[in-house]
């Protein structure tokens, strides 16, 4: 056990831990030339195409230093603050943690909020400059920056480069150095804990976990705490390029378990695995659970597919444990799923792996957030996820919202338009630190619903790409919310439904108007299109008939003949808009996201 080291690679979006996680498993022969490809461990194309991690991916590797054999297991982590729930997983793994800090770019938010989630966990870091090959590196005021952070020593940050290879060895000795072996009684009960799970179309469900105590071996019967259901042990065995089979997995180590576990809902992420003729005595205190904080309908585009799209999304949940769904139902759209997810960027990848892996066209309705009603009545409190849902605004007393606390760190030439967005999205500036001469760190509490649109994509425009942002949230405060409807030829769209401020609820209706007249095609009667607060209308575009020339055929003649053809057609298209229904097409939805 004393020569095992279990380490995480934790860094901001586009800091390079993929590449430098390619050249760990080269350096340390666990992949071979013929196999290599860039991002190695990202094994979705999504990812690839992307070039971004989405999962956290585990492997081992050998290693010799000084004639003694490591075992080195090393756990890849993502980087978007949407996931960062996936982080939090690997951290609860691992005894130690390199940071990887990209020379050019210096600390971002991401490196701040992961770093506090490993100190947390007491993990052992290891920091590294990456990215030294780069013209544009700037390694003395990083590594300033690093050693202001951690309050390290300057010799203990490794300059490294993912690309050309430079400090790769130190890396590997300082991971058998600095990061101390597990603790852990072999000769204890069994106690494993789930950290990660895949679903494989052959063998059932796969669980990913971390022995703490004692050994698991083949054949064993074994229990899952949570769920009280027992399995044998039908393979077990430690992740290397592909799955690796042995007979035991000691206390330290990081395996795999393939039980033929068939239901999704049996396998829960963070539980506990232990042995049932010899069972420990409690569960392990797993990491922190999820907090779902954007909301949106899922629904598929024919109602046949319903039970099809919520097997999609129970083997889904397996691979992703952070998403979160419920069965709701929509006059609009027919029966789906109200599902909660991390973010706007985790929503849409959730999205496109529905439609990549496993075929199922969706249409997602408009994200919001999950706000607390107190009734007049009773002042007792209802959660409503979704707008539709909301009472009768007489018998309410207020509606509070949840606030976050955003970190936004820029350089100092974009504060001005940084403030402007915070403060036009309603956020109010708490605080503002130069880290160093040119990077601000600028703290806004703001509320969380004004973010779910189109905030980040915003940030990045009037920043250049180059502010990097991170949100807490910090508890709900009261609002002047009110609802605003849809309606199309004078019918509710309960898909379209949005609580927004009042101060907004004008200009956000127009715009939605606008933006619907633009979308939805003509057809052969005349469509209003408005936005509502209750009774009172806001705004209206209309999107004109198309009307076919019943009076070609009249040349000359007397005007009655042709108005007596226009009068049969008023009267035909007055019909018509009394029974016509008007479909709405899937941009539309996704259209009311992007209004700026």
């Amino acid at each position: 056990m004393k020569n095992i080291r279990n380490f995480c690679i934790i860094a901001h979006i586009d800091h390079g831990k993929s590449t430098l996680a390619d050249r760990l498993l080269q350096q340390t022969g666990t992949i071979s030339e013929r196999e290599m490809k860039d991002q190695a461990l990202d094994d979705m194309d999504l990812e690839r195409e992307r070039g971004i991690t989405i999962k956290s991916h585990a492997i081992q590797m050998n290693y010799n230093s000084n004639g003694q054999d490591y075992v080195l297991n090393l756990i890849d982590t993502p980087g978007h603050v949407d996931f960062s729930y996936e982080v939090s997983r690997s951290i609860a793994a691992c005894e130690g943690a390199l940071l990887i800090v990209d020379a050019s770019q210096g600390i971002e938010a991401q490196t701040i909020s992961n770093l506090y989630l490993a100190i947390e966990n007491d993990l052992e870091i290891i920091p590294i400059l990456n990215k030294m090959d780069l013209p544009g590196a700037m390694p003395e005021e990083v590594t300033d920056q690093i050693v202001d952070l951690i309050g390290c020593d300057i010799e203990n940050v490794i300059p490294a480069s993912g690309k050309t290879g430079l400090g790769v060895d130190e890396i590997l000795e300082a991971i058998v150095h600095r990061i101390p072996s597990p603790k852990g009684d072999e000769s204890a009960p069994l106690q494993a804990m789930i950290f990660d799970s895949v679903f494989n179309s052959f063998r059932g469900i796969i669980a990913y976990y971390r022995v703490l105590n004692g050994v698991l071996r083949k054949g064993q019967q074994v229990k899952f705490f949570n769920t009280g259901k027992t399995y044998s042990a039908d393979e077990i065995g430690v992740l290397k390029m592909d799955l690796t089979p042995k007979t035991e997995v000691k206390t330290g180590d990081v395996g795999y378990i393939i039980s033929g576990v068939k239901k999704a809902n049996e396998v829960k992420v963070g539980d506990t695995i232990t042995s049932v003729s010899n069972p420990c005595d409690s569960a392990v205190k797993g990491f922190e659970d999820v907090k779902p904080m954007v909301f949106a309908g899922i629904y598929p585009v024919d109602t046949e597919d319903y039970e099809e799209l919520r097997t999609s999304m129970e083997k889904l949940q397996l691979n992703d444990a952070s998403l979160v769904f419920e069965p709701e139902s929509s006059a609009a759209l027919g029966f789906g799923f109200r599902c909660g997810f991390l973010g706007m960027l985790h929503m849409e990848i959730i999205q496109e792996r529905l439609e990549r892996e496993f075929n199922m066209v969706v249409i997602t309705t408009v994200p919001n957030v999950s706000y607390k009603v107190y009734m007049k009545k009773d002042l007792s409190e209802i959660i409503v996820n979704n707008p539709s849902e909301l009472p009768d605004p007489s018998k309410l007393d207020w509606i509070e919202e949840p606030y976050i606390n955003a970190q936004v760190i820029t350089k100092a030439e974009y504060v001005g338009s940084i403030m402007n967005l915070c403060i036009e999205k309603r956020g109010e500036i708490k605080n503002q630190i130069y880290l160093t001469q040119d990077r601000v760190e600028l703290t806004f509490d703001m509320p969380l619903s004004e973010i779910v649109f189109d905030f980040y994509d915003r940030l990045k425009s009037v920043s250049r790409g180059y502010a990097s942002f991170d949100y807490s949230p910090i508890g709900y405060q009261k609002s002047d919310l009110i609802k605003l409807d849809i309606l199309l030829n004078s019918e509710q769209v309960d898909a379209l439904s949005a609580l927004v401020h009042r101060s907004n609820a004008f200009t956000l209706g127009k715009k939605i108007c606008l933006k619907l007249k633009e979308l939805i095609p003509r057809q052969q009667f005349e469509i209003p299109i408005q936005a509502a607060i209750g009774a009172k209308i806001v705004a209206r575009e209309t999107i004109k008939a198309l009307r076919k020339d019943v009076t070609a055929k009249c040349y000359g003649g007397d005007i009655t003949r042709k108005r007596k053809l226009l009068e049969k057609q008023k009267a035909g298209k007055k019909r018509m808009r009394q029974v016509g229904s008007v479909e709405v097409p899937q941009e539309a939805f996704l259209a009311v996201l992007k209004l700026d």
